[in-house]
Parts: C-alpha cells; sequence; structure tokens
C-alpha cells in the first residue's frame, strides 16, 4: 500500500486530535472548539509524519466498525478477567497457576501491535513483559496452556479479530 499524501495525513491527524480535544473537554462551548480545532492544527502540522501512514484511509466504514466493536468487547472482556481475578482473591484456596507463557501475534502494524500489547497488560490476570518481534511474552495469573498455540488461542487472538481489521 502506498502511503497517503501529506494532506491527507495531516487531516486525519487533526481530526483525530479533535475529537480526542472533544472528549477530554466534554465541552461545546464555541471558544473550546476554537481552541481545540487551533490545538489539533497546530498539534497536527507537527506530528502528522509520525501520526499515521494511511491518512484518511483510516477512516474506512469497516475499520471504524471494527474500532467502535473493539470498545464494548474490551470492556466486557476486562469486567470477566476483573470477575475472574476477584474470585481467585476471594477463594479460600487462590486456584492459581502463574507462569511466563510465550504468544505469537499475527499483527504486523507496530500500533496494532501496542494496542494488543496494552489490551493484554489492561486486562486483569496478564501482564505483557516484552514484545520481540511477533512473539509476546506475558505473565497470566493462571496458565491453562504454556504451548505458544494454546497462550495465543486463550490471550492474544480473542483482541486480534478486531485488531488486525482496524490496525492491518
Amino acid at each position: 500500500m502506498g502511503e497517503a499524501s501529506k494532506i491527507s495525513r495531516y487531516l486525519y491527524t487533526v481530526i483525530v486530535l479533535f475529537v480526542i480535544w472533544l472528549f477530554l473537554t466534554s465541552n461545546l462551548d464555541p471558544q473550546e472548539l476554537t481552541i481545540g480545532l487551533l490545538f489539533s492544527l497546530i498539534v497536527g502540522a507537527l506530528t502528522y509524519e509520525v501520526f499515521t501512514e494511511r491518512g484518511l484511509a483510516n477512516f474506512h466504514p469497516r475499520r471504524v466498525a471494527y474500532a467502535i466493536l473493539y470498545i464494548p468487547y474490551f470492556l466486557w472482556a476486562m469486567i470477566m478477567a476483573n470477575l475472574d481475578v476477584a474470585y481467585r482473591v476471594l477463594h479460600p484456596k487462590r486456584p492459581i497457576n502463574p507462569g511466563i507463557v510465550e504468544c505469537k501475534t499475527v499483527l504486523t502494524n507496530n500500533v496494532g501491535k501496542l494496542t494488543l500489547a496494552n489490551s493484554i497488560t489492561l486486562t486483569p490476570g496478564t501482564i505483557t513483559l516484552d514484545v520481540k518481534g511477533d512473539r509476546y511474552f506475558i505473565h497470566w495469573i493462571d496458565v491453562k496452556d504454556a504451548s505458544v498455540e494454546g497462550a495465543s488461542d486463550h490471550i492474544t487472538r480473542p483482541f486480534e479479530k478486531f485488531l488486525k481489521v482496524i490496525f492491518e
């Protein structure tokens, strides 16, 4: 895939920064909107080269739909993991089987890999310790399968089905 034009990359960066501004301020006052747009334009001019390679192509409807669906999926996974960890902490025998496992990812995009590593770490019971190429080394509170394929099926694959569409 060829690199997007500078204008496309700049516009995408400005739009994303402005949306983040809107979420952070939660204010539709004209002065807030003006300042947010001004900052987005300035920061976008300074960072668009490292912010995106695809530019406005990132707004493909399929990518956007998967990104929107990923949010509730991730929140559900986080809630279920919290309940699982709470059960293990409160259980009289504390049924844990901790260990470090190696997982392999199908993702090739660096931002996608970063999102996967953060998703794993933000889900209680797992912590991403290291990433080397397509390999993740993860501390897992209850190792169900120590093989690379088994650990990947349990930990990385559920997130990858969304992240592959969003970032690849």
